[in-house]
């Protein structure tokens, strides 16, 4: 396909807008190196991100209290969760330094752009439901980018008081696959409270982050694990039984007993084209016992004979919808 032209007027434009932010940028920029160099700012103190609203966020500080904050020039990609050095101000303070992340979950935005979603977390809790239609290949992919980050998944089967046995059958025997690989799955309802004070309790001491479609229920759930936090609850489009978003920005919550959890805008995609082959391959972590055991060294677990995992899988100890999600997957980072 050959690229397509633009006008002189269209080109005019472009460069206007890029210049037009280019300006905001500085000068915000140039407010900011303005208020430190004029001691207009409080002594520096640790915090941590709770939220962000573009060029700003918010901040919490060591006495629980939060601000707004602008943040330096040179610091790039801050998210929730991150820990940072701030300085409070009147109105408005300013982060001035990162410090360094024990875990960041990231994934790629509609422009194929590796953007960060949340820092120092150490438990995704993948959720799904029985509408909107739970993916295998999205949950794997899920659990993929967990194990290449070093981050704990769980998977948690939400509004479990509309699942039908008979009608949902292929949903639990889903389910099912994940315990027997040995992944925590928890079942929960807010409209019948059941499984919340389970849900609770591996949740305390931790840095958790919900992920999932939207529409499954998140903000339900935050809203029911921490009362009074009133974070907005979307209904599915009749259309097209998926979730409308309704969570914009992650934001950090803070339970009273302990731990925290960050509650991330629905993710209908989640690609992993900024990983290889090879961390996809012990993303599965079932696959691992077979990695390195085909006849060939560089054997793509297509048709090749001596497959260990083509083996693996013809003696059930790797399921037939992991190999071919797995298969899927790299597919898609591939290009084929």
């Amino acid at each position: 396909m050959s690229k397509r032209r633009i006008s002189r007027q269209q080109r005019w434009r472009i460069e206007k807008i890029q210049s037009e932010r280019s300006e905001r940028a500085r000068r915000r920029a140039a407010d900011t190196e303005a208020a430190l160099s004029e001691g207009e700012l409080g002594d520096e103190q640790t915090g941590i991100v709770v939220s962000h609203f573009g060029q700003q966020l918010d901040v919490e500080g060591q006495t629980g209290k939060q601000q707004r904050c602008h943040v330096r020039s040179n610091i790039d990609g801050l998210v929730t969760g991150d820990q940072v050095i701030w300085r409070p101000g009147k109105p408005t303070g300013v982060v001035v330094a990162r410090e360094p992340r024990r875990s960041l979950l990231s994934r790629p935005d509609n422009f194929n752009r590796l953007k960060p979603v949340a820092a120092n977390i150490d438990r995704i809790v993948i959720v799904i439901a029985p509408e909107p239609l739970a993916h295998a290949n999205l949950i794997d992919r899920y659990l993929v980018a967990a194990e290449h980050s070093d981050i704990t998944p769980v998977l948690l089967l939400n509004k479990s008081d509309l699942i039908d046995p008979e009608g949902n059958a292929s949903l639990l025997n889903m389910v099912q696959r994940y315990r027997d690989i040995g992944y925590d799955v928890l079942t929960a309802s807010c409209a019948s409270e059941g499984g919340l004070s389970d849900l609770k309790a591996l949740l305390d001491g931790h840095i958790s982050a919900f992920v999932g479609q939207s529409g499954v229920g998140k903000s339900s759930l935050v809203n029911a694990l921490l009362p009074g936090t009133d974070s907005r609850v979307g209904a599915l489009s009749e259309a097209t039984a998926k979730g409308r978003h309704t969570t914009t920005t992650a934001r950090l919550y803070h339970f009273p007993g302990g731990g925290s959890l960050i509650d991330s805008p629905g993710i209908r995609e989640f690609a992993l084209w900024n990983l290889e082959p090879e961390q996809v391959l012990q993303g599965f972590k079932e696959f691992r016992p077979f990695i390195g055991l085909c006849r060939f060294r560089d054997c793509q677990h297509q048709q090749e004979p001596g497959c260990a995992l083509r083996e693996a899988v013809e003696g059930g100890d790797i399921t037939a919808q992991r190999f071919a999600s797995y298969q899927q997957i790299i597919a898609s980072i591939s290009g084929d």
